[in-house]
């Protein structure tokens, strides 16, 4: 993985760096251009390490991260979040099998599983004899789900800065309340995704997977789905030769993810979470 420092400015060769890094994340030799700098580098040199070494993580690693999150913004300062470390190969195990088996949760030293977290506020509320109806609505479910989301993408950025790998697992979506049983969350507490942490192994490297390009998800003073849909094609051979590049056999972009929302047999058993969530303390008013 391309290393940057963080800081102001480029050297001619870091500036060649993004651009190639630009390359990749478009799938285009001709990238667009962006504003040089050794932090936007960082970003996008990511990619969804799925192969970790067998090494423990440097002390402080988890504080550095978790102080990264806590960085993030967060809605109202309610800080709707949580996160549970889990290095215990046991319980790694167990939530590899609850996510479909995934062995990057087995093989990375630490899973981290992110959290909605409206149990800490019910609490505070209590103390100050305050009611919390307010925390039976859709709202502030998606608020959690939110602010989970930033802290999450604020840590990860933090690892990748460390020389880490991190990989998001939305497996732990799969089967909510096993999840809940095997970490003790209370009600009002929804695992949302995990996230693999460790040292990729080289020896397995991962690639940065092209995205769809600007003109398809960005927009100019209003949304134009004409435009959002005028550029699938395109991508779709982007993607077909990143899948040739890493030999790998899949279906086209648009015919793979069509299929992945063509109904709830494609949902690995989330269609029903709506009703699983609710059971685990959220009315969702």
């Amino acid at each position: 993985m391309e290393s940057f420092k963080i800081a102001m400015g480029m050297d001619a060769g870091d500036a060649a760096s993004l651009k190639k890094l630009l390359s990749e994340r478009y799938g285009r030799k001709d990238a667009l251009n962006v504003i040089e700098d050794a932090a936007i580098g960082n970003l996008l040199s990511h990619r969804s390490v799925r192969a970790y070494l067998d090494k423990p993580l440097p002390e402080f690693t988890l504080e550095t991260m978790i102080a990264a999150a806590q960085s993030a913004s967060t809605s109202s300062n309610l800080q709707t979040w949580s996160a549970v470390a889990v290095t215990d190969v046991t319980r790694k195990a167990a939530l590899s099998a609850l996510a479909g088996n995934q062995r990057a949760i087995i093989e990375a030293p630490v899973q981290i599983i992110w959290l909605v977290d409206l149990a800490r506020l019910r609490a505070v509320c209590a103390e100050q004899d305050i009611q919390s109806d307010g925390l039976d609505y859709f709202e502030l479910f998606l608020m959690g789900c939110i602010d989970a989301a930033l802290a999450a993408q604020n840590a990860a950025v933090a690892a990748e800065a460390m020389g880490l790998g991190v990989v998001f697992i939305g497996g732990m979506r799969n089967s909510p309340l096993e999840v809940a049983r095997l970490l003790g969350l209370p009600s009002g507490v929804f695992a949302v995704f995990g996230m693999c942490v460790g040292y990729p192994d080289e020896t397995r490297p991962a690639a940065i997977k092209p995205r769809l390009s600007q003109d398809t998800v960005l927009f100019r003073e209003t949304y134009s789905l004409e435009k959002a849909i005028s550029r699938i094609d395109d991508y779709d051979t982007v993607m077909a030769e990143f899948y040739n590049s890493q030999q790998m056999k899949r279906p086209p972009w648009s015919e793979h993810s069509g299929k992945r929302v063509s109904g709830p047999s494609h949902l690995s058993g989330r269609d029903k979470l709506k009703s699983v969530v609710k059971e685990m303390g959220f009315l969702l008013k």
